[in-house]
């Protein structure tokens, strides 16, 4: 099985969902259809189970992804400490990020690479599902996720940013004549939820289960995206609570962001494996002390 095949189902593994792995690797769904049906071929048997509704993986495809996966990123790790090698770089720092505000973070990435030359930075997206496996599995080092995290092998380290927090409807929904909102309309109208289940603390941190009546917020169906969000949201579906820095990076004609006044500041924090912690991840952390929180207006 050649490298490119193998990056192709281990996406498709996790999107579970031929168009976005298609958008995500740069080619056409047919593409990975192919690939995926010469694996099985070469195989012997069906690695993804496909209906009109659901791509999911069999037994087979599992055990395949399970037995690729570390393989796969080795394989790619060395070849990344090898590339960096040759331009001096002895170490590099991988941070993830659920919130999509990496630009206005910049000053923290300048910073750090100013001071340590000789380590490298990467600035990837994290999603909101799953959140933590991609620092239990080591692929990350860092994560900025919303606080608060309270994981037995998590170190919470400083606030990079806080914000406040907007309610995403759709344009023309009967709320756009409001110049704020209250959580209360979490209520009346219910927000979207996780295709895979998050913590409850943390989930309930950036959309409470209750309005501040006491009343339950209805979760209506689930997501695994920003983009799922912002389709059903923009169908009148659903409205969702979300970090204010959408309003700029997230633009859309058919959402309309209005504030939420009676909600709290959404706080994103550095978060690491606590054995996992090294050098690079302290001279990072004090970078953020040093300059101070980012705050979003």
């Amino acid at each position: 099985m050649e490298l490119r095949d193998i990056q192709i189902f281990l996406t498709l593994a996790e999107e579970l969902h031929f168009g976005r792995t298609a958008t995500r690797l740069h080619i056409t769904p047919a593409r990975v259809s192919q690939v995926i049906k010469k694996q099985e071929r070469r195989i012997g048997g069906e690695l993804f189970e496909r209906t009109s509704r659901a791509v999911r993986l069999t037994r087979l495809g599992e055990q395949l992804r399970n037995d690729l996966h570390p393989i796969y990123h080795g394989l790619k790790e060395s070849m990344e400490r090898a590339r960096l090698a040759a331009q001096g770089i002895t170490q590099v720092l991988r941070i993830g990020m659920i919130p999509s505000n990496a630009h206005d973070l910049r000053p923290f990435w300048d910073t750090f690479r100013y001071r340590h030359p000789h380590w490298g930075l990467q600035i990837r997206h994290n999603t909101f599902v799953n959140p933590f496996g991609a620092l239990r599995k080591a692929e990350i080092d860092i994560l900025i996720a919303w606080l608060p995290v309270e994981e037995p092998d998590m170190t919470v380290g400083p606030v990079i940013c806080t914000e406040p927090k907007v309610l995403a409807v759709a344009t023309g929904h009967e709320l756009t004549d409001q110049r704020s909102v209250s959580l209360e309309a979490l209520a009346d109208f219910g927000v979207l939820a996780s295709v895979m289940p998050v913590p409850d603390y943390w989930e309930d941190a950036f959309v409470p289960f209750h309005a501040p009546s006491g009343r339950p917020i209805e979760r209506l169906p689930i997501i695994s995206n920003l983009d799922e969000l912002y389709t059903i949201v923009g169908a009148g579906e659903a409205v969702n609570s979300l970090g204010n820095h959408v309003t700029r990076y997230h633009a859309r004609p058919g959402i309309t962001y209005l504030p939420i006044h009676d909600a709290p500041l959404l706080r994103w924090g550095l978060i690491w494996r606590s054995e996992a912690e090294t050098g690079l991840i302290r001279a990072f952390a004090q970078v953020v002390r040093d300059l101070g929180t980012f705050q979003e207006s």
